[in-house]
């Protein structure tokens, strides 16, 4: 291995043996590396550049060792600048000198001018000064500047910069003086680099010389300024201090202070200019309400509202027009004939708000709409969304009669277009609508949207199935009115209906379905046969013709039905869709045809399913299914599915569940028999078996299945635990010591067995046998905690104490990662030996197992215990520090900090942890004692939710329903519980666990629970009072 440090200061790698490598080697290396060509390639070792005449030889005898470093340098030809092309000497003669030249000045040969060279009054001109101009600090031209163009003679200057390759009068850099323009096309190598370091390097250490007493200066200079110009709040610190001598009335009789700022004490300038009489009286006209009617409003009837037809001077009128405009309307409305007074009081609401008051830019945007849409109309009168519009805007603005009339001239000049006749209908008055869409029906005749639009415009169902009758004389071929005539007859007259239908359109399904359901069984078949005839490619017919032998107990026919019908669609190049299908199923399904639902799964779940996808993808489509409430769709995926894979476990696993959750016992457990017929070795098949047998309060069968299971699985240990607690469960004690007795006999018996032998015998109070078979276990399986977790527990219970505490610390020597072990020898050393003693176990349990906050919390609790709140304190805020994300630590801290802090820690520890129950049911109790129960009731649903294995959380929340809940909560949370089964929970296995509650139901033992909180509250509470 070489390695290269190219001119970027990048290090290559080159996986080069020098013993085996030429330099020519080397170099087509760095040439296919880098693409430097090997001619610029100079390469150094240190500061020795290799180099020698032949290139065969190794590198490794020119210096270059294994990790060595070369160095590669890039060769620059030529100067700073571009070559130049040669000039000739003599092109001078023929350009333009430059300007002020005097032939001869610069070898001492000056000229002379004369009057007549210059001309009368003409100064001589000044010569420039070489060296200013070359630095680029001198005056320039008169005349010369920015923005005055080019001189005469810049063009001839700027092509001599140009040849010689830089510009003499480059501007003069202050810290790089002229070479700024001579270098600046070099390139800013390593050796720059590290000038410029240096150089930085000196200007820090100097500034830092001057540091001390620029500082001390600028700090001087700012107190100084504090001291001759003070804020305003350091002016009244002196009196806001003694603000706090104030009394509540001197407060009260301070006055509220006004608004004196500048901005309102300003004045400003207001200009006044007359305005013209003219621009006041187009003003006042423009504002007022016009109650005056003008000819063409009483010729329509005075129902137009006249405002902006003729303005009027005379603003005394405006009060009485009002009047005078309700009176004209109500004579307006007098009935000629009878001379009764007869007001339509929908038409007088509609005229009243015509009436509305709108801006003046709504006036003008109707204004500018009118415009254009009349010139809409008029250009092109055959447009019916020209009068559509037209009318519509007429009806915005409040002329009502206005859009009648136009939309009147729309269906005039466009009688073929339904839109025009069904706006017509609409803006008509109810009595003149039916005449209206009477003519539209006699200009249209087929026009399906005019036909039902008549149909809506009658109130009777007679009346509504005659119009459509009548509009199926000249459409017999639409369906939407066939379905709106078939949906207002009955039965008999809808069957005779639908008949005439499927003649008129026998292209449509809907109408042969609905055709097939109004007749009796054999005309239905009759009527799909012919269906099918018409539409050879409609899954729908095939399904309801299944549905219809299904519904007359004709199920054996239904799978061939569906066969058959696949087959045919396939032969008619009908693509069949699985995901289609299967919604069909799920179709039939909610219709209650169960059958025709397996039918379908069985025929189209497999197609389009590769063959190595098929058990993922039926799996996943029966979970689908069962989320939406499609239970018989998933069983007839499962079912399906288990005809193909009849030994695949997880299957038959996943359809026992769907079974228990949604089917009875008869099926479950007949699917569970087929199951261990398939697969006899699968342990949890037949323990699944027996303990729904069990549980059904069949205990013989369960014993039954469990011996069946022994038989085809002799070795398994599940099955033997499963009947031991079969045997256990149902106080059959001897039978229960027998089987454990066998299991410990046979070769391979594990520590469960062994320590279910010892509880059984705990159970029985046989304290010697216990301790025979736990000792015993032991030198079986020294490494098991539980059995001397059990053996301590039973010198505990015996009263030997010493002995207890020598089978802890065994147990402990044996098993240091087990933390049960750690907390009952702490509380023993606790209840002997005081607290020292167990705080001493508690931090060498800390030590061997770090980051546990069991151990923490115990430690904290023993001084709590003790009185000592300050050591738990700083106990709890070390722990945090160590499991900052524990959730007992959090909220065992929650319940510890006083209560007008509790809200805060809660914060912190929901920031901390989220969704640990713990802290959930810690926050639950805040609210509780807040009296919060609805959000108490919902952080508690949430903590069983969460973990519900853990039965303290559903003790606590029982005991929130006892008090502030109904019977019904408390039914759900009991119900709730005694499914979840909960096994783990510290006040939870406490109870449990102990001898007298070793039968217990979950009921019981959560009402225990509850109590037990209910007491530990209490004496909380008392300890806290005393404390205080």
């Amino acid at each position: 291995m070489v390695f290269l440090k190219s001119p970027d200061n990048k290090t290559l790698a080159l996986d080069l043996d020098p013993r085996k490598t030429s330099l020519s080697t080397l170099r087509l290396e760095i040439e296919c590396k880098l693409g430097l060509p090997a001619c610029f390639q100079r390469l150094y070792i240190s500061s020795r550049r290799l180099f020698d005449s032949d290139e065969s030889i190794s590198i490794s005898a020119l210096g270059v060792g294994r990790d060595s470093t070369l160095t590669l340098h890039i060769p620059l030809f030529g100067g700073m600048q571009a070559p130049v092309a040669p000039k000739n000497r003599l092109d001078f003669l023929s350009t333009k000198p430059p300007p002020n030249y005097v032939a001869g000045l610069g070898r001492g040969a000056t000229g002379f001018t004369t009057r007549s060279d210059i001309g009368p009054a003409r100064a001589a001109p000044d010569l420039p000064d070489r060296s200013a101009a070359t630095i680029g600090g001198g005056t320039g031209a008169p005349g010369v500047g920015r923005g005055r163009g080019k001189g005469p003679g810049e063009e001839e200057e700027e092509e001599e910069a140009d040849e010689k390759g830089y510009d003499e009068n480059q501007k003069f850099d202050e810290f790089e003086g002229n070479d700024v323009g001579l270098f600046a096309s070099s390139e800013y190598d390593e050796d720059d680099k590290e000038a410029d370091a240096v150089w930085e390097a000196i200007d820090k250490r100097m500034d830092s010389r001057r540091k001390d007493r620029r500082e001390a200066r600028l700090k001087q200079e700012i107190e100084k300024y504090r001291a001759s110009n003070p804020k305003i709040t350091e002016q009244f610190a002196d009196l806001k201090r003694k603000l706090h001598t104030m009394s509540t009335d001197e407060w009260d009789s301070i006055p509220e202070i006004g608004d004196y700022s500048l901005r309102n004490k300003k004045k400003r300038f207001e200009s006044f200019v007359p305005v013209p009489d003219t621009l006041l009286e187009k003003a006042r006209q423009e504002k007022e309400h016009v109650t005056a009617l003008d000819p063409k409003s009483r010729a329509a009837g005075g129902t137009e509202t006249p405002w902006g037809q003729t303005p009027v001077t005379d603003l005394t009128a405006v009060g009485e027009g009002r009047g005078t405009v309700l009176s004209l309307k109500l004579d307006r409305l007098s009935d000629s004939v009878s001379g009764l007074t007869v007001v339509d009081p929908k038409g007088y609401l509609t005229d009243l708000k015509s009436m509305k008051i709108t801006s003046d830019a709504e006036i003008s945007d109707i204004k500018k709409a009118r415009l254009l849409l009349k010139s809409v109309i008029q250009t092109n009168p055959k447009h019916p969304p020209g009068w559509i519009a037209a009318a519509r805007l007429e009806e915005v603005a409040g002329k009502i009669q206005a859009a009648r009339q136009l939309i009147t001239k729309g269906c005039e000049e466009c009688p073929k277009n339904e839109d025009v006749w069904v706006e017509a209908c609409r803006l008509a008055n109810p009595d003149e609508a039916k005449a209206v869409i009477a003519r539209g029906v006699k200009a249209n005749p087929t026009s399906v949207k005019l036909w039902m639009q008549a149909a809506k415009l009658e109130h009777d169902d007679a009346n509504k199935s005659r119009v459509l009758r009548k509009g199926l004389e000249n459409i017999p071929d639409s369906v939407r009115i066939w379905k709106a005539v078939v949906e207002l007859a009955n039965e008999e007259d809808a069957r005779l209906l639908l008949q005439r239908a499927v003649e008129c359109c026998p292209l449509h399904v809907e109408l042969w379905l609905a055709l097939a359901r109004l007749e009796t069984y054999d005309n239905a078949k009759k009527v799909l046969n012919k269906a099918r005839e018409k539409l050879s490619k409609e899954p729908a017919i095939w399904i309801t013709a299944a549905k219809l032998e299904e519904a007359n107990g004709n199920t054996a026919m239904v799978g061939k039905i569906i066969e058959r019908g696949i087959r045919v669609l396939q032969r008619e190049n009908v693509v069949i869709d699985r995901e289609v299908w299967m919604k069909e199923a799920e179709a039939a399904e909610r219709a209650g045809s169960v059958a025709t639902c397996q039918a379908i799964i069985n025929h189209t779940v497999g197609i389009g399913v590769e063959e190595e996808d098929r058990k993922r993808t039926w799996v996943a489509d029966a979970e689908e299914c069962k989320k939406r409430g499609s239970i018989e769709t998933a069983r007839a995926i499962y079912a399906h599915a288990l005809t193909v894979f009849l030994t695949k476990k997880s299957i038959w696993l996943k359809a026992a569940q769907l079974e228990k959750s949604h089917g009875t016992r008869e099926t479950l457990d007949m699917l569970l028999r087929r199951a261990v017929k398939y697969r006899p070795d699968a342990e949890v098949l037949w323990l699944m078996g027996a303990k729904e047998k069990w549980l059904a309060g069949d205990v013989p069968s369960a014993r039954a299945i469990l011996q069946e299971a022994y038989l085809a699985i002799p070795n398994s240990e599940e099955i033997w635990l499963a009947a031991f607690k079969l045997e256990f469960e149902n106080h059959e004690p001897e039978r229960a010591r027998m089987l454990l007795a066998r299991a410990r006999e046979k070769e391979g018996s594990t520590e469960r067995v062994w320590m279910k032998s010892a509880i059984v015998e705990r159970e029985l109070g046989n304290m010697e046998e216990e301790r025979r078979i736990l000792k015993e276990g032991l030198k079986l399986f020294p490494s098991f905690y539980k059995l001397w977790l059990m053996l301590g527990q039973l010198e505990e219970r015996l009263g030997n104490l010493d002995k207890a505490k020598d089978v802890y610390e065994s147990g402990l020597k044996h098993c240091p990662n087990f933390i049960p072990l750690w907390l009952s020898l702490a509380k023993l050393e606790e209840t002997t030996n005081g607290l020292s003693k167990a705080r001493a176990v508690l931090t060498m349990g800390r030590k061997r197992n770090p980051q546990n906050p069991e151990l923490w919390l115990a430690a904290i609790r023993a001084e709590s215990r003790h009185g000592f709140k300050k050591d738990s304190d700083s106990l709890m805020a070390k722990a945090l520090q160590e499991c900052p994300t524990s959730g007992i630590l959090w909220a065992a801290s929650i319940e510890m900090v006083p209560r007008p802090q509790r809200k805060v820690k809660s914060m912190d520890a929901l920031k901390k942890c989220d969704h640990d129950p713990h802290v959930i049911a810690a926050v639950a109790k805040l609210f509780w004692h807040d009296r919060k129960v609805d959000k108490a009731r919902s952080w508690l649903n949430r903590s069983v939710t969460l973990a519900p294995d853990i039965g303290d959380f559903w003790a606590l929340y029982y005991k929130f329903e006892l008090q502030h809940g109904n019977e019904d909560n408390q039914k759900d949370v009991l119900k709730r519980c005694i499914a979840a089964e909960p096994k783990h929970g510290e006040k939870w296995q406490a109870i449990s666990k102990a001898v007298e509650n070793s039968h217990q139901p979950v009921e019981a033992i959560l009402k225990k629970a509850a109590i037990a909180l209910g007491k530990e509250e209490n004496n909380l509470a008392e300890n806290n009072k005393n404390i205080n």
